[in-house]
C-alpha cells in the first residue's frame, strides 16, 4: 500500500506537467492555449478527487482508525482555508495591477517613489489580513 501511495501522486505530477512541456517546446496558438488551459485545470482537479478518494479509503481500512471532530470544527477549517486564499487571489490581483503602474510612476518621476510603495503594499496588506482572519477562525474552534 505505501508504494501504491507513492507512485500514484508521482503519476499525478507526471500527467499535470506534460501539458505544460509541449506549450513550452511547440508555438502555442489561442485555441490550443485555451484547450491546454482547460485540459490542465481538469487534469488538476481530477488529481485532487483521486488523491481524495485514495486518502479517505486508506483512513476509513486503517484498523483503529477514526475521525475525531465535529462538522462544526471542519467547517471552520474550510473557512480559514477559503479566507487565506480568496484574500491571497485578490492581493494577487491587486499587486498584479498596481505594481505596473507603481514602476511607470517612478520612471517618470523619482519623487512618486514612496507613494507609488504605499499603493503596492496596501495590495499585499489584504492577504495578511486573510490571514490573520484564519488564524482567528482556527484559533476559535
Amino acid at each position: 500500500m505505501n508504494l501504491v501511495m507513492f507512485i500514484l501522486p508521482a503519476i499525478a505530477v507526471v500527467l499535470l506537467s506534460l501539458p505544460l512541456v509541449r506549450m513550452f517546446t511547440s508555438k502555442v496558438s489561442k485555441e490550443s492555449a485555451k484547450w491546454r488551459l482547460m485540459t490542465h485545470i481538469g487534469g488538476f482537479f481530477g488529481a485532487v478527487a483521486l488523491t481524495l478518494c485514495l486518502s479517505m479509503g486508506s483512513a476509513f481500512a486503517a484498523e483503529g482508525a477514526s475521525i475525531v471532530g465535529t462538522v462544526a470544527q471542519g467547517m471552520g477549517f474550510l473557512a480559514a482555508a477559503l479566507a487565506t486564499g480568496c484574500s491571497a487571489l485578490g492581493a494577487g490581483i491587486a499587486v498584479a495591477a498596481a505594481a505596473p503602474a507603481a514602476i511607470g510612476a517612478f520612471s517618470e518621476n523619482d519623487n512618486n517613489f514612496g507613494k507609488a510603495l504605499i499603493f503596492v503594499a496596501l495590495g499585499e496588506g489584504v492577504a495578511i489580513y486573510g490571514l490573520l482572519i484564519s488564524i482567528l477562525i482556527i484559533n476559535a474552534l
